[in-house]
């Protein structure tokens, strides 16, 4: 399993990045420290507009201890500031900066709940300090491993209230506020992603299965076309299958159906992995369980058109399929079937035992095989037999069949059937010999022993002369 909080934030990234820098020029121009303290609107409490500079150099240079430091000393000193909105933007860039994530959270919580465009009025600056604060919420909250509930419902208001922006701050032009309302919905997508998968994340690292699977679907359901978050569901099916092997026939095909539409949706998981070895990690998950690839493209189809698997969905497993082309190959080659079961036995380690104490002077049903060759080859008193598998080309032979007469002629190569009682057997080189009647061989085909002694003629003896009348 990946690490969820690494990856999410690499799905995030791209989406963050262009919103921090369309966010940064849309910031008021009191974030450049000095600049704006040239010309103020409003009037300085004693001792707070050195605050106020020093605090705004600090953001500016980066030195973001330095403005939390200068931000506290500012509140004391002026807690009912004519500048406390653009202290409060301050003190987000200060935050975000110094990476105290759960604290953006909490003042973001703290100003959304009195509506930031009330607290940020002013038609110019306003827009971009609400701005502001809700982008530094929702990259917050991309940035904490395991919020909490509040934490998540903060980012999820903050997400929402950023993708429905609507108030362009004054003098950004059209073209540049669309632009800049796309990037930063990009980063509002990514952090309700975030908000939506993370609880069943975090139910699936400590091992809680059902709720993984609950909290997961439902964000399935939500962003249905999102790889990782199938990939994630996958993930909680196959908990269950860990937990609980005996569950494995009713979960894992659950599992390889999220798999595989992660898979056709973006084997990448959204440009985390390497596409290619987690498309074949991904197609092993389905070979490996069902013993081959024979129903995978319509699983790929299935898996592409829904979310989630029907009810009645499964994959049959290896082992199932394996016993369904038995009973099959049974049904229609039962001769060869039973051979098979025989020879598996003896040549196994036990097989001579096996011999021994089962096979050995029994009665064996009907088999099947075909004649290679006559021991000798003329009225032959052995037929040597192999016992080919279909298709199979120069089969071993594998059968010694001791007659219990010799044959008047020549053995024909040739299907036949008999019933026999075995009565020896060697594992290497691997023979069973069997004892059988010839009447008890049925399609055996012989013909004249090539260059074998006329028949003596009537009133001559065999090797002699005429006989003397």
């Amino acid at each position: 399993m990946f690490n969820f909080y690494t990856i999410m934030k690499r799905v995030a990234a791209s989406a963050a990045l262009g919103a921090l820098v369309v966010a940064a020029t849309l910031q008021p121009a009191v974030a450049q420290g000095g600049a704006a303290a040239a010309a103020p609107a409003k009037n300085y409490k004693p001792g707070e507009y050195e605050l106020y500079s020093s605090t705004g150099a600090a953001v500016t240079a980066g030195n973001f201890a330095k403005a939390l430091t200068d931000i506290e000393a500012w509140k004391k000193a002026a807690p009912e500031s004519d500048y406390a909105a653009v202290r409060s933007v301050l003190q987000f860039q200060a935050l975000s900066g110094a990476k105290q994530f759960d604290k953006v959270l909490t003042e973001a919580e703290a100003l959304m709940a009195k509506d930031l465009d009330k607290v940020f009025s002013d038609p110019k600056s306003g827009p971009q300090a609400a701005l502001t604060v809700l982008h530094s919420a929702v990259i917050a909250i991309q940035n904490i491993p395991a919020p909490t509930q509040a934490q998540i419902d903060t980012g999820q208001k903050a997400a929402t209230a950023l993708k429905n922006y609507n108030r362009k701050p004054d003098g950004v032009a059209d073209a540049a506020w669309t632009q800049a309302k796309t990037d930063l919905g990009k980063a509002a997508d990514g952090a309700l992603l975030y908000v939506a998968v993370v609880p069943g994340s975090a139910a699936l690292a400590k091992n809680d299965c059902e709720t993984a699977q609950t909290l997961l679907s439902r964000a399935a359901g939500a962003y249905p076309e999102n790889a990782y978050v199938a990939y994630q569901l996958g993930q909680a099916y196959r908990c269950t299958v860990k937990a609980t092997p005996a569950k494995m026939e009713e979960y894992q095909p659950k599992a390889i159906y999220e798999f595989i539409r992660a898979l056709v949706i973006d084997p990448s998981l959204g440009g985390t992995q390497d596409a290619k070895k987690m498309g074949e990690m991904l197609t092993n998950t389905y070979v490996n369980y069902h013993g081959g690839s024979e129903g995978l493209d319509e699983l790929k189809a299935s898996a592409k058109a829904s979310p989630l698997p029907p009810a009645s969905f499964t994959i049959e497993s290896a082992t199932k399929v394996a016993d369904k082309k038995q009973k099959e190959f049974e049904s229609k080659y039962p001769q060869l079937a039973m051979w098979l079961g025989i020879k598996s036995q003896l040549a196994g380690a036990e097989g001579q035992s096996y011999f021994d104490t089962q096979l050995k002077n029994a009665a064996v049903p009907k088999l099947k095989g075909v004649v290679v060759e006559g021991k000798p080859a003329c009225r032959s008193k052995e037929l040597l037999v192999s016992v080919p598998e279909p298709n199979q080309q120069n089969a071993q032979t594998v059968i010694t069949l001791k007659l219990d007469a010799a044959l008047t002629g020549k053995p024909t190569a040739g299907e036949i059937q008999w019933e026999g009682v075995p009565s020896a057997f060697t594992g290497d080189p691997f023979m069973l010999t069997m004892d059988t009647e010839k009447a008890k061989i049925e399609g055996l085909q012989v013909t004249p022993c090539a260059g074998g002694a006329p028949a003596a003629r009537p009133g001559v003896k065999k090797g002699g002369t005429p006989k003397k009348k």
